[in-house]
């Protein structure tokens, strides 16, 4: 699921701008953008994230700044200046004229001017971090979940339809070992076979195919299946991921009626189903 937070905090310590950007994936991948002396604090960050968010990828950008009133973080080193003027001289010697030292020099020169961490330690930035983070965090939510809101209607939905597909189906399997005694006594007939139809070979015939094709026990564990999902769409805990398993069990049940029932109308609903299941399947891989 996707969402966006920005927080800011400011204390003693300095101020802290956290955004959070969270894109749809299968598993939770946290990134973590922070200056560099703030490094050691991104295992917290990552805890902080992953309590609250466990699917997507989440990129979290953080700036901080020390106060107004502390020291420039830039520093000179005295001794590289006048080793360079020196160096300078000594070239004008050499060669008998005035070479000159420009401000440019000074910059090229590596180590002269340099500019240092911004002396704020990580454990001090933790608190200002922490309550930017928060707000962040609590906005992504709030756009993840109207998100939801969207994504569990379409959801309900979709499980409608196939509810009411797999209701067909159930009304239509009854009538399928009638139908194949139909077919077979034709056969018989068209082969020139006078059998009686209450000939042992017949019904034993029959009863194997009653009980080949009998998928009570898909449907009653469809019906089981639909009633989890709806429970889980309507719990608090997060259910991306039984929701997915939920889908590859309905798509099994659905692929064992198609096998078993032998039948051209039975089999276009196991196919509009199995359409309509992927759209669903694709939808889950977004829920949290």
């Amino acid at each position: 699921m996707t969402g966006f937070g920005r927080g800011s905090a400011t204390a003693d310590e300095g101020s802290a701008t956290v955004e959070i950007a969270c894109v749809n994936r299968k598993q939770a991948e946290v990134v973590i953008q922070a200056p560099r002396e703030l490094t050691e604090l991104e295992p917290k960050i990552r805890k902080a994230v992953l309590n609250t968010i466990s699917r997507g990828r989440i990129q979290v950008s953080i700036q901080f700044d020390s106060p107004a009133n502390a020291a420039a973080p830039v520093k000179v080193d005295l001794r590289l200046v006048d080793g360079l003027e020196g160096a300078f001289e000594q070239i004008s010697d050499r060669c008998g004229r005035n070479v000159l030292l420009e401000a440019a020099d000074f910059l090229r020169a590596p180590g002269i001017i340099r500019i240092e961490d911004s002396g704020v330690t990580p454990d001090a930035a933790w608190g200002v971090i922490e309550r930017a983070l928060e707000v962040a965090i609590e906005q992504v939510l709030a756009m993840r979940s109207a998100e939801g809101d969207d994504l569990a209607r379409d959801l309900a939905g979709r499980l409608d339809q196939l509810e009411g597909t797999a209701a067909a189906i159930a009304r239509l399997a009854p009538a399928r070992p009638e139908r194949y005694r139909e077919l077979l006594t034709k056969r018989l007939r068209d082969a020139g076979l006078d059998l009686d139809l209450q000939d042992e070979r017949v019904l034993r015939e029959l009863a194997v195919f009653a009980d080949r094709c009998d998928i009570s026990e898909e449907v009653t564990r469809l019906d089981s299946h639909f009633r989890k999902f709806r429970d889980y769409m309507a719990g608090r805990e997060p259910a991306g991921r039984p929701l997915d398993f939920l889908c590859q069990e309905i798509h099994r049940e659905f692929n064992t009626i198609g096998s078993k029932a032998s039948d051209a109308a039975i089999a276009q609903h196991v196919v509009e189903a199995k359409t309509e299941l992927e759209k669903i399947r694709e939808q889950v891989q977004n829920v949290e």
